[in-house]
Parts: structure tokens; sequence; C-alpha cells
């Protein structure tokens, strides 16, 4: 791109400079283009919400001197811890009912070290691949001892989790080509979150599957993956062609 400057009558051109950003985890956050992100239905889109009523208790963290990073990694150890026992137990019922719970603390930590990063100050280079890693790292974790399940077909249940990888390597690689993070759905971080909290449920409270829906779960889960990843990269191409449009 090039920008025409008007100099004493006469023309000329000079290359436009793009301002390097040095990005924190915050610049990742929901509300770093947020009216770029797709409005494709998701519980992701609840997240402004979500932050809202964990805010105070975020503050009262900050307040005690925990840090983002100190969240984040916590969240990942548990996330890991819970995961190789749930992996050494796959049929324990205590720990599938306990797996829903869990989920839903990793999202409440997952949501404060964000506000903690980007609302006190605590923006870190270092903070972002641990931010993204420790996803990563606990969805395998977590969504792993699913695959040790007799009623599902091991080489799906491990096909969903490495799409769900993919899913989130082709929100991060958006950064790269000048977009925003994206957040994309069908199926993002949140909505595995919750699909695979109600499958726990289910099986805690010793409620069989059928086994037309055993079959059908990880070819759909495989598919809606799919579209997701295809979702964030076309929007994130869509968002960085604009960029350089008007940039």
């Amino acid at each position: 791109m090039t920008q025409v400057i008007l100099l004493s009558g006469c023309m000329a051109t000079v290359p436009s400079t793009r301002r390097k950003e040095n990005r924190g985890r915050g610049d990742y956050s929901i509300h770093r283009h947020a009216h770029k992100q797709a409005s494709i239905p998701s519980i992701y889109l609840l997240k402004p919400n979500f932050q809202a009523w964990l805010r105070p208790l975020a503050r009262t963290l900050a307040g005690l001197g925990v840090t983002a990073n100190q969240v984040t990694l916590a969240a990942c150890a548990v996330s890991i811890g819970f995961g190789l026992l749930l992996t050494a137990h796959p049929q324990a019922r205590t720990l599938l009912l306990l797996l829903p719970v869990l989920l839903f603390l990793r999202m409440a930590l997952n949501a404060m070290d964000g506000m903690l990063a980007r609302e006190f100050g605590q923006k870190s280079e270092i903070g972002t691949y641990l931010n993204e890693l420790g996803d990563v790292v606990s969805d395998v974790f977590l969504y792993l001892p699913f695959a040790l399940v007799p009623e599902y077909d091991s080489r799906w249940m491990v096909a969903v989790i490495v799409l769900a990888v993919i899913s989130e390597m082709a929100g991060t690689v958006a950064v790269m080509t000048g977009a925003s993070r994206r957040y994309d759905g069908p199926i993002g971080k949140s909505d595995r979150a919750f699909v695979f909290g109600v499958l726990a449920l289910w099986r805690g409270l010793g409620w069989s599957i059928a086994p037309w829906a055993a079959y059908l779960f990880p070819r759909l889960m495989a598919v809606l993956l799919v579209t997701t990843v295809i979702n964030r990269v076309r929007n994130g191409l869509l968002e960085s062609n604009a960029g350089g449009m008007h940039g």
C-alpha cells in the first residue's frame, strides 16, 4: 500500500508504515476487534457477561498480589492433574461428575487471567504464550479420557482432540496475518467444554448412551470442528485483507 503526498504541487508516493505493536495477553481478548468477529452462535458470545460477573473476584485476586500468569499456570496444572486421574479411571462416576465442575472452574480462571492482564497492567508476551499453550494442553488432557470409553470409536475421539488443537491454531495464526485472534464457531473452546461437560454428567449419573448416539457424536464433533477451522481461516483472511486495504 502506498500513500499519496502532495508537496509544492508535486505528487509523490511513499510507502506506508505499520506500527509494530508489543502485544500482550490482553490484546488477544474478546474486546480486541470484537466487532469484526463472526456472529455464529457460540457460548463464547456470553464471555463479556461472564467476565462482568467475575470482575469483583479478579479485583480481589489482584489486591492479594496474584498475577495473571499464576492463574493461567494454576488452571493448566489442575487440568493436567485431573485429566491424568480421569485417564487412569475413565469409568469412575465420581470423577465424571466432577469434570463439569472443573470445566466451569477452568473457564472462570481463563476469564480472570485475561482480566488481570488487561485491567491490572499485567500484560506480557510470555503471558500470551502461556495462555494459548495452556488452553491446548488442558484440552488434550481433559478430553483424552473419552477416547478410552468403550462406547466410542477411539480413533474418532482422538481425531476430535487433534481437530480441537488445529482449530485453536487457526485462531492464533490469524494474528500473524494482521487480523485479531479469531474465536469463530460453531464449536470453540467454551462450546467444547459445555459438550464434554454434559457428556461427563450423563455418564456420571449412570445413564446409558444409545449406540447410534455413540456412533454419531465424535463424527458430528469432527464436522463442527472442521467447520470452525474453515470459519476462522476465512474470516481471519477477510479481516487482514480489509485491514490492508484501509492501512
